[in-house]
């Protein structure tokens, strides 16, 4: 692997702040190395360390969070529902989504869920040059990154939502969690794949949450290949290895405007890192330390 094009920190002093994340496993996360490229680059003396935590042990870890005296962790699968009984609070984000991936540790210890994955998600949207508001929208998947997509995209005003998944039961009940906070927003689910031809017709912004197309099983279609996309849609992958998934070939063949998950990531991460330092995230350096690690 290449090295890294920004100075990494080395020193650890009886000052330093420490952040990190759990999850089980995680040595596959690039999170220790964005977030830690960021530190460098503003000089700070904080650091992020991977805490990997075996799911019977959640319940102790978030007290070692508290007890240790960490500024906060992220949270990853498959931990972002189990921690949440073990918190103080949530956000209004991480309850509606029914899961945490970030917890905040206050000044007196009290352990705040929150979850930046949707808000991550609609700034990438943006920063890409995609406003939501208005957007006629279709969602492939009914899991967790499903429903911080749904809820993200509700929040930013989308005109309509058509949720496809294989289990319409499991999509409609989270549609209707949706409902309640979002009634202006309609909201449709249905049948996956019978209903891709039906719906995607008439969509705007199409959007990947499941992990069919993610390396290394890069067959893997969360579509119906018979259906082609339109030039002036736009097609959003949230899988980011490979960057260009299967699904993002064939709508970019097709003309469509396509967008991988990296960014999300870059963008979540970076919210994370700005709720717990007070300080604006280097976006810039964090892209660049994680696409270091895929080689891009």
């Amino acid at each position: 692997m290449t090295q890294p094009p920004f100075p990494l920190p080395t020193d650890i002093t009886a000052k330093t702040t420490l952040v990190g994340l759990i999850g089980w496993p995680i040595s596959h996360s690039v999170s220790p190395l964005m977030h830690n490229a960021a530190f460098a680059e503003l000089r700070m003396n904080w650091r992020y360390v991977p805490l990997p935590v075996r799911p019977e042990r959640v319940g102790e870890a978030v007290a070692g969070v508290r007890a240790l005296g960490l500024r906060g962790v992220n949270v990853t699968v498959p931990h972002k529902q189990a921690v949440m009984p073990h918190l103080d609070r949530w956000t209004p984000a991480a309850a509606a989504i029914g899961a945490v991936n970030t917890i905040l540790v206050g000044e007196e210890g009290e352990l705040l869920g929150d979850n930046t994955d949707a808000a991550g998600f609609v700034t990438d949207l943006r920063a890409n040059g995609v406003d939501p508001a208005g957007k006629r929208v279709l969602v492939v998947g009914a899991g967790g990154s499903a429903r911080a997509v749904v809820y993200g995209l509700a929040e930013a005003g989308c005109g309509s939502l058509v949720l496809l998944n294989r289990t319409v039961a499991k999509a409609e009940s989270l549609l209707a969690a949706m409902r309640q906070l979002f009634p202006d927003v309609p909201m449709t689910a249905r049948a996956f794949p019978d209903c891709v031809a039906a719906s995607a017709a008439d969509a705007e912004l199409l959007v990947n949450c499941t992990s069919l197309g993610m390396s290394p099983n890069l067959e893997g279609l969360p579509w119906d290949e018979d259906v082609e996309f339109a030039p002036g849609q736009t097609v959003y992958d949230l899988v980011y290895n490979p960057a260009v998934t299967r699904l993002l070939q064939l709508a970019s063949v097709d003309g469509a405007r396509v967008i991988g998950g990296l960014g999300m990531l870059i963008h979540q991460g970076a919210i994370a890192f700005e709720r717990w330092t007070g300080e604006e995230a280097p976006v810039d350096v964090m892209r660049r330390a994680v696409n270091v690690v895929f080689d891009r």
